[in-house]
């Protein structure tokens, strides 16, 4: 016998596993494959799962009244497959927020870590990773296919293109269509966003000392300003720089990018925060 809390309204599908501690509120809707860790507490009105997906859902996470998680792609080239959506523990997904499961082609797996905030109308496409200690405000959507690493924060009503790619530590300003990637550390700001200066209060609350921001701050700015190639940036960087880890995944980051940098070498395109 079940030993959650469920109210009699809510309908829970034979195939799910749920942990004894859980609490599921009136009129919620548990279908399919779905596994929910202890701790998790769903209010009214949330749909977790699909006919065909697999949900699997980690400790001590909350869901919004509205919630629509772990639904089908919206792919048309998605048939039914049995792919999934893996939650990592303490997120907390806010009202009408909409998390897809992946495709084949993507890999199969959407994925969100520890400790995220999805605020409310939300909306994370099929194949998407999202890291830890992410923020995302209200009314997001993000297109399949994106990948936001951790403690990154995306402002209000902004909307990220399928592809793009957002670096450890970054800041996304509100309203802002990212179609290029994002480097790690900075902020980005625009339609198209453009990095505009480095996040340096973002850092100091994660405890990086005031040496590591300025190195880091000298290699952003290496990269966005002047008229010299991205490799001739990341050579004077390796000049320039001190070679801790931050800077080498940063240089990393910009080898590994597919969709480009996203990159204004205008005047107007830097706010230098010195």
């Amino acid at each position: 016998m079940a030993n959650y809390k469920v109210h009699p309204s809510s309908v829970i599908s034979p195939e799910a596993e749920i942990a004894d501690d859980v609490e599921i509120g009136p009129y919620c809707l548990i279908q399919g494959k779905v596994k929910i860790g202890k701790g998790t507490f769903i209010e009214g009105h949330v749909t977790l799962g699909s006919r065909h997906g697999v949900l699997e859902i980690g400790e001590n996470n909350h869901f919004s009244p509205g919630a629509v998680i772990g639904g089908p792609p919206q792919d048309v080239s998605y048939k039914g497959e049995p792919t999934k959506l893996i939650i990592g523990k303490n997120n907390t997904f806010r009202e009408f927020t909409t998390v897809n499961i992946g495709t084949p082609k993507g890999g199969g797996v959407t994925s969100v870590g520890d400790n995220c905030l999805l605020m409310a109308y939300t909306h994370v496409g099929h194949d998407c990773h999202i890291g830890n200690n992410v923020v995302i405000v209200n009314g997001c959507h993000l297109g399949g296919h994106c990948e936001i690493e951790d403690n990154v924060t995306i402002g209000g009503v902004s909307a990220l293109n399928q592809f793009t790619k957002v670096g450890r530590g970054a800041f996304i300003a509100g309203s802002s269509i990212v179609n290029k990637d994002i480097l790690p550390f900075s902020r980005a700001q625009g339609n198209y966003a453009t990095i505009r200066a480095t996040n340096k209060i973002g850092l100091s609350r994660k405890g990086f000392p005031r040496e590591e921001v300025a190195n880091v701050h000298k290699a952003i700015r290496i990269i966005i300003m002047g008229s010299h190639t991205v490799d001739e940036g990341i050579e004077r960087i390796k000049q320039e720089c001190v070679m801790s880890p931050n800077i080498e995944y940063f240089i990393n980051f910009i080898k590994s990018s597919k969709r480009g940098i996203a990159v204004d070498r205008s005047p107007k395109g830097w706010q230098d925060d010195e």
